[in-house]
């Protein structure tokens, strides 16, 4: 019973490997209620799954924050098994790619997760809902943000455990105001063995269609290499702006991205398959880069894909060299105007040598059309 006198479903284990923090803090219902206005629509700023998404005004400790407040719905197939996993896993993980739960609230049949709010929203919309201008360089780096959260979860959480997200994609991926990446939604996590590669769960198939891993389908063997590949299909999503599945269309021409962009690139057909904002920015040597780390994600081996640790760091090396790439388009300008300048017929240093008036007029006019010229590269 809860001080309330109202029953609570039952808590949480408390005999989790997991390692972390104290548990999170236990929100009253009446405290929920003030907080969205008595879960007023005009509120809601997001659907999924569990239930509604309310933006919240929340007092922690002496603060009043903006926090996200989600809560289940009668109707959902979710219920007390994810709402605890979540409350379990989330209060006991902590990374700045990971989202943060502040607390939990269950009141009778009412269960609510309150994290922490993140402004900018879900990847998932901006790609595709919202159609944001997002540069190349920017989605590299939310790519990079959410590898190494996901990179934490299966390696950072303890010497002998790690968590399997078992749900990754893109409206899972939010977006803080500085477009800092962070994985959310554990409902469906899975404790797993960190210290034996080849570790599985056995457990009923649950994901999303289109980033479920084909191995963990057919088998009912959850891996970490299981959300390897649902990786994998969000670098396409991020690479060619389409969606996992495209559902628009009949359901006999349904677009499936993994096999549909595997099929393009052996076809040589890569440049056309990529989101046509992004196609310019885009060095050839990043972009045959970033595409061999997702068709290594998506390997049907399972022990043939790459490891989170060995994405998050070739990545990194992707966003190096295109930053390299983007730096050197950026020189020429200079190169031009200094060989330019090293061709005039006296000193120019800036002292004053007696310029005539007819060389002056010639570096004048040479620096005008090295302004213009540059400008056109």
């Amino acid at each position: 019973m809860s001080a309330t006198g109202h029953r609570k479903d039952s808590e949480p284990s408390t005999s989790s490997s997991l390692q972390g923090s104290e548990p999170c803090r236990h929100f009253e219902f009446s405290e929920i209620q003030q907080a969205t206005n008595d879960f007023d629509e005009s509120l809601v700023i997001g659907h999924g799954g569990f239930g509604k998404v309310y933006r919240g005004n929340i007092i922690n400790g002496s603060s009043l924050v903006i926090a996200a407040v989600k809560r289940l719905d009668s109707m959902s197939s979710q219920g007390a098994a994810e709402f605890w996993a979540e409350v379990e896993m989330l209060s006991k993980l902590q990374h700045c790619n990971l989202v943060s739960l502040i607390g939990y609230c269950n009141y009778g049949k009412e269960m609510i997760l309150v994290y922490e709010y993140m402004p900018n929203g879900t990847l998932e919309d901006h790609l595709h809902n919202l159609g944001t201008p997002l540069s190349w360089l920017e989605r590299l780096n939310i790519c990079i943000g959410a590898s190494r959260g996901l990179h934490y979860l299966h390696t950072g959480t303890g010497i002998q455990v790690g968590v399997i997200h078992r749900d990754v994609k893109s409206s899972n991926i939010l977006l803080h105001e500085n477009w800092a990446a962070k994985i959310s939604d554990f409902g469906l996590s899975k404790i797993s063995q960190t210290n034996r590669p080849s570790t599985y769960v056995k457990t009923v198939v649950k994901g999303t269609f289109g980033y479920l891993d084909p191995n963990y389908y057919a088998t009912g063997k959850l891996t970490r290499k299981s959300d390897v590949y649902a990786f994998g299909v969000v670098l396409l999503e991020v690479l060619c702006r389409k969606r996992a599945v495209d559902t628009t269309l009949d359901e006999e021409q349904w677009l499936n991205l993994a096999r549909w962009a595997q099929e393009s690139i052996k076809e040589g057909n890569l440049k056309h398959i990529i989101d046509s904002d992004i196609r310019d920015q885009i060095s050839p040597k990043c972009l045959k880069e970033f595409v061999r780390i997702a068709e290594k994600c998506l390997h049907n081996n399972p022990k043939q894909r790459s490891t989170m640790a060995e994405v998050v760091v070739s990545l990194e090396s992707v966003l190096t060299s295109q930053e390299k790439f983007n730096n050197s388009m950026q020189t020429p300008r200079k190169t031009i105007f200094g060989r330019m300048v090293n061709m005039l017929p006296f000193p120019f240093k800036g002292e004053n040598y007696g310029i005539s008036s007819s060389s002056l007029k010639l570096c004048l006019s040479i620096s005008t059309y090295i302004s213009i010229t540059a400008t056109n590269i």
